[in-house]
């Protein structure tokens, strides 16, 4: 019942101008690799830290200039894909998330240093990187820079290098 309300408001919502605020545990259920479990998943290695504080936040996305980074709401109503995991920087040691995805197709995936954790993107704290490690300006990069294609139903992997900021407008990974 709430689904169906949210899909009836939702273009009312959008017409008035009103932001929708994120959910935060939305598309967790949906992302969360269990033990044992085979795939179809992306097991994403981030390297390039900052530091050890915070959180970590992967979402995966639809590999469209449209849906990359979209609000989580307006694409779960839609029935695009979503998925989101989140935890806490370990203190040591690789860090892997492991996040479920459909199937195989086509997805761009952001990943978060939200070494503040206070769920929000900080321009001047915290960390972003992508899959595709594009190299980073003022705007958000293209779906196709980012784009992971994903050819099988098992567990997929790749490396994502976080960028910080750099100077007044620049991004950048650290040792660089």
């Amino acid at each position: 019942m709430k689904k169906a309300v949210l899909c009836l408001a939702l273009p009312l919502i959008i017409a008035a101008g009103q932001p929708i605020p994120s959910t935060p545990d939305l598309g967790k259920a949906e992302g969360r690799c269990r033990a044992g479990e085979g795939g179809p998943a992306l097991l994403i290695n981030v390297t390039g830290l900052k530091d050890r504080k915070g959180n970590i936040k992967l979402e995966v996305y639809p590999s469209n200039d449209e849906d990359f980074l979209a609000d989580d709401n307006i694409l779960v109503a839609a029935g695009k894909t979503f998925r989101r995991v989140e935890q806490p920087v370990p203190a040591s040691g690789n860090v892997q998330m492991c996040v479920r995805i459909p199937g195989p197709g086509a997805y761009s995936v952001s990943v978060l240093h939200d070494r503040d954790a206070n769920r929000k993107f900080g321009l001047s704290v915290d960390g972003i990187g992508f899959t595709g490690n594009p190299r980073l300006g003022v705007r958000k990069p293209k779906a196709a820079a980012t784009r992971l294609v994903v050819n099988s139903n098992g567990v997929s992997q790749t490396t994502v290098v976080m960028n910080y900021r750099k100077g007044l407008m620049s991004f950048g990974p650290l040792n660089q």
